[in-house]
């Protein structure tokens, strides 16, 4: 089930944000909570397994986090997330969602490009060890 987050996921969504990802943002995460930013969680009945954090400026909506439970990753819940996220972002009026991504994640590159997603831009340096990104960018 796709649902909203609510103040009662925040520990376990910490958790799948420290697990699951390399450059986590846990003040941002406790603030979207309340929204806005907006939350999704992907919930098989025992609490969040994965979320999509979204910031909106319209029209644009960036997708500042996406993580699974590691346990759980390849099993298709990002991708029911991100095709929930996209149809609720299309129905609420958004005309255009952006991310960014490390440059040379082949896996993460290749879940977005899936959707439609294409690089925008180089992001040399985007990132605090150094590494390169890139902005993808999808229209809805």
């Amino acid at each position: 089930m796709i649902r909203p987050a609510v103040p009662a996921d925040e520990s376990r969504l910490e958790a799948i944000q420290s697990a699951a990802l390399d450059d986590p943002w846990p003040e941002l995460l406790a603030v979207a909570i309340d929204g806005p930013p907006h939350v999704l969680v992907a919930d098989e009945g025992a609490g969040p397994i994965a979320y999509a954090l979204t910031v909106p400026d319209e029209p644009v909506a960036y997708v500042a986090e996406l993580a699974v439970a590691p346990g759980l990753q390849g099993q298709g819940y990002g991708s029911e997330l991100l095709g929930a996220l996209l149809d609720e972002l299309r129905e609420v009026g958004f005309e255009e969602v952006r991310l960014t991504a490390r440059a040379d994640d082949d896996r993460v590159r290749s879940f977005y490009d899936g959707f439609g997603f294409a690089v925008e831009a180089d992001l040399p340096d985007h990132y605090d060890d150094g590494g390169a990104g890139v902005l993808l960018v999808r229209d809805l």
